[in-house]
This record gives structure tokens, sequence and C-alpha cells, in this order.
């Protein structure tokens, strides 16, 4: 390979490792031309791209991209799938750990996930994973759950406070309906008008007899005056 095709190909690796959200590394040796073929379309199905290239060259185009946790997976035959961001990192695990299983030659050797380097055991765990379409259903429950918890607790008191309000308003309106009721069934008008007609009473017999007697004393006066005037003839 002549040394501008090298740079060339270094630059491809550069920036393919820059954009690649999962590298993952694996150890092809005993691989046919045919197996490792079809690894590469079934990868590419997933989004990602299946790449043997010489360790030197690899090393360098890590070293420039800053992915200095690739460099201690570059030891002998390496194949590298470059996991873009829209791609299923998941369904690219499996297949790799698939053909590792099937062919007992493929050996997963770890990789970097955002970063941060994962072990050939923490590729088999991605690859037990549920697919990409049930991990963000089931991230999407769990964001919505204390969402909805949190909704309950903070409706829980508006609806306690309505309740308590509620119940005082049954109880007021109750008590002032005793208290409308109370006053008539104590003093009933009959009662009453009776009461009245008794009170009354006394004064007309008070009026009578104060009129009979003051009669009677106009009456007796000058009958008195009579008789004292006969006297005294």
């Amino acid at each position: 390979m002549q040394k501008a095709d090298k740079e060339r190909l270094i630059e491809d690796l550069t920036e393919r490792l820059r954009s690649a959200d999962v590298l993952l590394v694996a150890d092809y040796r005993g691989l046919t031309n045919s197996q490792l073929a079809s690894l590469r379309v079934e990868l590419l199905n997933h989004g990602a791209r299946l790449s043997v290239v010489k360790n030197t060259l690899t090393r360098r185009a890590a070293e420039a991209a800053g992915a200095d946790a690739l460099l201690a997976l570059l030891e002998g035959p390496t194949a590298i799938a470059f996991v873009a961001a829209d791609g299923n990192p998941v369904a690219v695990a499996k297949a790799l750990s698939d053909t590792a299983k099937q062919t007992n030659i493929l050996t997963l050797r770890g990789g970097v996930l955002s970063g941060t380097p994962i072990s050939a055991a923490d590729i088999e765990s991605l690859a037990e994973l549920p697919p990409l379409d049930v991990l963000k259903a089931q991230l999407v429950g769990v964001i919505v759950a204390p969402l909805s918890q949190l909704v309950a607790v903070l409706n829980a008191p508006l609806r306690n406070l309505v309740g308590l309000i509620d119940a005082r308003i049954t109880q007021l309106g109750g008590a002032e309906a005793v208290e409308d009721v109370s006053p008539a069934a104590e003093v009933p008008t009959g009662e009453v008008a009776a009461e009245e007609a008794v009170a009354d009473e006394p004064v007309v017999e008070a009026v009578t007899e104060t009129t009979t007697e003051d009669v009677a004393e106009a009456v007796a006066e000058p009958a008195a005056e009579a008789e004292t005037e006969t006297t005294e003839a």
C-alpha cells in the first residue's frame, strides 16, 4: 500500500472513530472471506460497518481521534464494528455474539461505549437486551410512572381539601336548617296567639272593674251630700 493510500485510510478511520457512538472489537482469525462478507451485510442492516484494518494504521487513527480507550484492544487480527449514531448497538452486539457461538472462531474482545471501555462480557450483556423499540417503550414507562405518581400525590391534598370544604358546607347548611325550623317548633303560632289573648284579658277586667267602682263612688257621693243637708235642716 502506497503512503498516500495509507494516509487516506487513516483519515477515513479517524472520521469513523469520531462519528461512531459504539465500537465493538473482535478477533476474526480463522473466519473465511464468505463468513466475513455475510457478517458485514448483517451489521450494515443494523447501522454498523465492519472493518478489518492493520493495527498500526488503526492505532494512528485512534490517537488522532482521541479514542484512547480503543488502543488496548488492538492486539492480533482485529475486526471493528463501527456503530453509527442512528444504528442499533443491541442488534450489532447480538449479531457478533451469535456469530461467535455458531462458528466457535470469532472471539469478542471488548469495545468502547460512548468513550467508556467495555469488556467482552459487557458485549454479551448488551446482546441479551430486548430490541431497541422495547427498550424505548420501557424507558418511557419508567419516566411516566413517577410523573403519574407525582401528579396523584399533588392532587391528593386538593381532593382532600375539596372534600373537607364540601363536608363543612353540608354541616353548616344542616345547622342553618335546624335553626330556621326550631323557633317555629318551640313557639307555635296558636300558642303565641293564646298567650297574647290571656295577657290582654286582665287589662280588660281591670278597666271594667275600675269603671264600675268609679261609677259607684260617683253615685254614692251625691247621696251622701243629700243626707247631710237633710240632717242639718
